[in-house]
C-alpha cells in the first residue's frame, strides 16, 4: 500500500510539475505584455522597466490610434454578435423542438460549413460585394461577419435549447402564447447561460478577426482595431513595442470585461429547478 501511494504521489507530482511548466509557457507573453507597456525602451526580451512611465499609453490614447478604431471595434462586432445570436436562435429553435429526418443532415452540413477556411471564399466574396455595392460599408462586413459564424452558434444554441423542458412551452402555449412568444418570453431566458455562451464565443471571435476587416473596409476612418494595430510595425523591421504592448492591453480590455459581467450567470448553470418545481 506505501508503496502504491508513493507510486500515486511521483505521478501526481509529476502532472503538477507539468502543468506548471505549461502554464509559465503561457503566462510569459502576459509577463512581457505588462512589463512592456510600463516600459520606455522596450524590447522583445522581458525585462523589469526602469524607470517606469507611462508614455506608451499617452502615445497610444489618441483618436486616430485607439478610440476610433476601437468604437469601429464595437459596433462592428458587437452588431454581427447581436445579428448572428438572433438567427441562431430562430434557427435552433425548430431543430431542438421538431422531428424530421432533414435535421441531422442539416446540422452537418452546418458543421462543415465551420470547417471551409475564411481564405479560400474571400476572393468571390469580395467580387460579390463590389457587384453588390457592399464593399466598403460597416453594415456589409456585419453580414459577413454574421454568416461566419452562423452555422456553429447554432449548434451550440440548439444543445443548449434542447436542455429547456418542453412542458414550459405547452404552458405558454395553453395561456395563448405564440411560438415567437414562447421562444423569447419562456426559452431563451431560461437558456441564459447558452446565449451568453455564443455571445462571448462570436464576440471574441470577432473582436480578433484582421482578415474579413482589412478585405472588406477600405477607408481608415472605418478600419476597426484589429486591423489598426499594424500600425505599430514600421519599416525595416522596426516596431514600437511599448506602444504595442499598451494598445494590446487596451485592445483586449473589452473582451475580459464582457467574459467578467457573463461569468457568474455562464458558471450558475440553468436554473430550472424552480420552473419545474410542482
Amino acid at each position: 500500500m506505501s508503496r502504491f501511494r508513493t507510486r500515486r504521489a511521483r505521478h501526481r507530482l509529476a502532472a503538477d510539475a507539468a502543468l506548471t511548466a505549461v502554464a509559465a509557457v503561457f503566462a510569459l507573453p502576459l509577463v512581457w505584455l505588462v512589463l512592456a507597456s510600463v516600459d520606455g525602451g522596450a524590447g522583445l526580451s522581458v525585462r523589469t522597466p526602469s524607470p517606469v512611465t507611462s508614455e506608451n499609453f499617452s502615445a497610444v490614447l489618441t483618436d486616430e490610434i485607439t478610440f476610433t478604431p476601437m468604437l469601429n471595434s464595437l459596433v462592428l462586432c458587437g452588431g454581427a454578435t447581436a445579428l448572428t445570436v438572433a438567427c441562431a436562435a430562430l434557427a435552433a429553435y425548430p431543430l431542438s423542438r421538431f422531428r424530421s429526418r432533414l435535421v441531422r443532415p442539416y446540422l452537418l452540413t452546418a458543421l462543415f460549413a465551420t470547417c471551409l477556411p475564411i481564405t479560400a471564399i474571400m476572393v468571390p466574396v469580395y467580387g460579390l460585394f463590389v457587384r453588390v455595392n457592399l464593399i466598403d460599408t460597416m453594415g456589409g462586413t456585419i453580414l459577413f461577419l454574421s454568416a461566419a459564424q452562423l452555422p456553429f452558434v447554432i449548434w451550440l444554441m440548439k444543445n443548449f435549447m434542447d436542455a429547456v423542458p418542453r412542458t414550459l412551452e405547452e404552458a405558454a402555449w395553453t395561456d395563448g402564447a405564440g411560438w415567437l412568444r414562447t421562444l423569447t418570453g419562456v426559452v431563451l431566458p431560461l437558456m441564459g447561460p447558452g446565449v451568453g455562451v455564443a455571445a462571448v464565443y462570436c464576440f471574441a471571435l470577432m473582436w480578433g478577426n484582421f482578415f474579413v476587416p482589412f478585405l472588406l473596409l477600405l477607408s481608415p476612418d472605418q478600419l476597426p482595431a484589429s486591423v489598426t494595430v499594424f500600425t505599430f510595425f514600421g519599416n525595416y523591421g522596426q516596431v514600437a513595442y511599448g506602444q504595442l504592448a499598451a494598445f494590446s492591453i487596451l485592445y483586449s480590455t473589452p473582451v475580459v470585461l464582457l467574459y467578467a459581467l457573463v461569468s457568474r450567470r455562464i458558471g450558475g448553470g440553468f436554473a430550472l429547478g424552480g420552473a419545474v418545481k410542482g
